[in-house]
């Protein structure tokens, strides 16, 4: 195995099993907005089911894969709720995560047409750990590396646990301020800091799930509302600030939607690094949204780490419901 390949690897699975680990973060947060702030849950009438998939490098052994399902809508003209399943794979499948959430929001009136949400998230989590997909040191050989010249692997003299697991609960919550010229939210994810260790650290340090904000803005520039204030033609300039522990990103671009079809680019900036261009493609037809995203690594990684693709499907049964007055506020984009 290429030596760079093989440590890109061990650090990735340090980062991410350590405290100093990081969530995954969809390029495409816009179709799962829940899983970002948990007030945007009930911006719709109807049931608003999103489905999303995750690759990220996968030529580096598929690093990252991550999937979702999520569900949210509103229960009358002040409340919301939400339900949603994540599922993260690092480093071919050696780390598991999977979460179970369910969410509230409640909706305030502050004067004409600028409101105020809270949102509350209450998760279950489990993470496991494959330990037969782990290297070790006696895994590797100063001259070979993890096999012989015949293909044969170097043992290890570790004990090996089948599948170690570690459940916790999981708190989070945010706020969105929004009107029909812009909207902003504010997120804080892990509030209980969680603890996520396997085993007993002798150092005495503990690995909690270190506490995950996010700061979200943007606004709609509707250029042709439609027919009915759906399908017409708007472009959403946006931002999001995304900051754990020493960790942080920020992504900045602008969403165009002309009637059924819609992209978009946005450029990504990870701590002191340059990270990736990221363009989006989709359509729109009956109650279905797809979209397709790639982000372009800029860092030095580069674009031989193979990017990352993601796919979601979304389905707004908004347009199964008798007509009602439209939406009055900027949000056509997580919708």
């Amino acid at each position: 195995m290429n030596i760079k390949i093989l440590g890109i690897l061990l650090i990735s699975f340090l980062i991410t099993t350590s405290v100093f680990g990081q969530d995954p973060v969809y390029s495409q947060y816009y179709n799962s907005p829940i899983l970002i702030n948990p007030s945007f849950a009930g911006n719709t009438r109807g049931a608003l089911v999103s489905v999303t998939y995750r690759n990220q490098w996968p030529s580096i052994d598929n690093a990252y894969t991550t999937y979702s399902v999520a569900y949210d809508q509103r229960w009358n003209k002040s409340n919301g709720i939400g339900l949603y399943v994540t599922a993260d794979d690092s480093g071919n499948g050696a780390l598991k995560t999977t979460k179970l959430g369910g969410i509230y929001s409640y909706r305030i009136r502050i004067i004409d047409e600028l409101y105020v949400k809270g949102g509350l998230d209450v998760a279950y989590g489990q993470t496991r750990i494959d330990q037969s997909k782990l290297i070790f040191l006696d895994n590797l050989d100063p001259q070979f590396g993890l096999t012989t010249p015949g293909g044969i692997s170097f043992p290890t003299a570790e004990i090996l646990n089948p599948a170690p697991s570690k459940s916790y609960l999981d708190v989070s919550s945010g706020f969105l301020l929004y009107s029909s010229r812009f909207y902003g939210g504010l997120s804080f994810k892990h509030m209980n800091t969680p603890n996520i260790d396997f085993i007993n650290d002798l150092t005495g340090e503990k690995g909690n799930l270190p506490l995950r904000w996010s700061i979200h803005g943007g606004t709609q520039i509707n250029l042709d509302r439609g027919n009915n204030g759906e399908n017409g033609t708007f472009i959403s300039p946006n931002v999001l600030f995304v900051k754990q522990n020493d960790f942080w990103q920020a992504n900045v671009g602008a969403y165009v939607n002309v009637i059924q079809a819609f992209g978009g680019v946005w450029y990504r900036h990870s701590g002191l690094n340059s990270d990736s261009v990221i363009a989006s493609v989709g359509g729109k037809s009956g109650i279905f949204k797809i979209t397709y995203s790639f982000d372009y690594t800029i860092s030095g990684l580069s674009i031989g780490s193979g990017g990352s693709h993601e796919i979601s499907v979304v389905m707004n049964f908004d347009k199964l419901l008798p007509k009602e007055s439209k939406y009055n506020d900027c949000l056509m984009l997580f919708r």
